[in-house]
């Protein structure tokens, strides 16, 4: 395998923490993994007996969490500790949130079921792919955004304040803030204070 960081002293983990190219490969890595797999496990356990008691296990799961911000399980992450929600935000079952890098969730967003939000990235030449290169960019949702049922959000995307994002939608370029996409891959359809158009994103 080629040597791709000669000359650098960093770790692993340190140069995925910088968003450069790294290997999955850090002790400190697997163990963040471990811990996001465990504290994620006991979150939905103990939610299915007390939504109120299961949430100091949820706080303890992410890096933030806002007043009043829900989370339904199951919830799938990568470290949790870079996944950020805003206060009063709610969101439905089933969202993966790959935070390898950080994912920030603004206030008052409303996250459908089966949400993908995906920080990795993978070279596209398949040499250094195969000898496990990869990286992360962040994802950033705004205040009071609404992404529908099954809406996947790729990498170094982001999405403005009030916007809504329909059903099944891949977003794959920034969105901006007040206006309603739809499609894969997502495109702007029209502001949200245009009355024509669909009124529900599901």
């Amino acid at each position: 395998m080629n040597d791709y960081f000669a000359g650098d002293p960093r770790s692993q983990r340190e140069r995925m923490l910088a968003g450069d190219p790294y290997i999955d490969d850090d002790p400190v890595n697997a163990r963040e993994h471990q811990r996001a797999a465990r504290l994620a496990t006991a979150y939905a356990t103990a939610f299915a007996e007390d939504a109120e008691a299961a949430r100091p296990l949820l706080a303890e799961l992410v890096g933030s969490l806002g007043e009043g911000a829900e989370i339904r399980p199951p919830l799938f992450v990568d470290y949790g500790s870079h996944l950020h929600v805003g206060a009063g935000t709610f969101v439905n079952f089933n969202l993966t949130a790959l935070d390898v890098a950080p994912i920030t969730i603004g206030e008052d967003c409303q996250i459908g079921p089966n949400v993908q939000l995906l920080t990795p990235t993978h070279p596209i030449d398949p040499k250094p792919r195969r000898d496990g290169i990869e990286g992360a960019e962040p994802i950033a949702i705004g205040d009071n955004v609404w992404l529908g049922g099954g809406v996947i959000v790729l990498p170094g995307v982001s999405i403005g304040d009030n916007s809504v994002v329909g059903a099944g939608s891949v977003v794959t370029k920034d969105i901006p803030a007040d206006v309603v996409a739809v499609g894969n891959p997502a495109r702007v359809i029209r502001s949200i204070q245009d009355p024509a158009g669909p009124a529900q994103a599901t």
